[in-house]
């Protein structure tokens, strides 16, 4: 399709957001929207979005479609899914569908306008940016003279802020709280937020 062609050629969709809390860009579906809405104009092709909510093996997804059809009746789409959340701190049933429709229609997009946000599954980068880097040594802890108090767990924005870099880097939640040795994100202390939110923005950077 010739619009198709045009459209990814030309089409620069910058990472127009910024996360205040983990200091990092990213790209949303609404930025590449906004940047291709003045391309279909030009070349007289029309866009349209769909969800559908499936269950595979048990778990609930969001199916996003990214249909494109120009004047000459010609279709092309691509679909992607995005996994809902069981329990998502701080967010309600309709937020966590609605995080999971944002994250399936932006990787819809990116594969029909040829975005690549991620590396590919055979490359050392990729390996590096899906593994856990190897946990410090521990060091020699003197003596306490008095009980150490609770370590303080993370507030719900961290854990907000965790899934939706969990997301946006497509990573494990499971192998991420093993790692932590937690059974669940919001089971994480500040200090280990941090480390988390720090990995991954790191491999989100990469």
């Amino acid at each position: 399709m010739e619009a198709l062609k045009k459209i990814q050629a030309e089409l620069k969709a910058p990472k127009g957001q910024f996360n205040s809390f983990g200091k990092y860009n990213y790209r949303s579906a609404e930025d590449i929207l906004e940047a291709v809405k003045p391309l279909l104009s030009k070349h007289d092709a029309l866009l349209i979005l769909s969800d559908e909510v499936v269950e595979i093996g048990g778990r609930v997804y969001v199916k996003a479609t990214a249909k494109i059809t120009d004047n000459s009746d010609k279709t092309i789409e691509i679909s992607a899914f995005a996994r809902e959340a069981e329990k998502k701190s701080g967010m309600d049933d309709s937020q966590i569908t609605g995080t999971a429709s944002s994250y399936a229609r932006k990787y819809a997009l990116n594969g029909l306008f040829l975005i690549d946000d991620t590396k590919d599954a055979d490359t050392d980068a990729y390996t590096q940016q899906t593994q856990p880097p190897p946990a410090p040594k521990a060091k020699a802890q003197p003596k306490a003279q008095a009980k150490p108090a609770t370590p303080k767990k993370i507030d719900a924005d961290t854990v907000t802020s965790i899934y939706n870099l969990i997301y946006e880097t497509s990573s494990n939640a499971e192998k991420l709280c093993e790692y932590f040795k937690v059974s669940k994100v919001d089971e994480l202390t500040t200090e280990q937020g941090q480390k988390c939110l720090e990995m991954l923005e790191s491999k989100l950077n990469r």
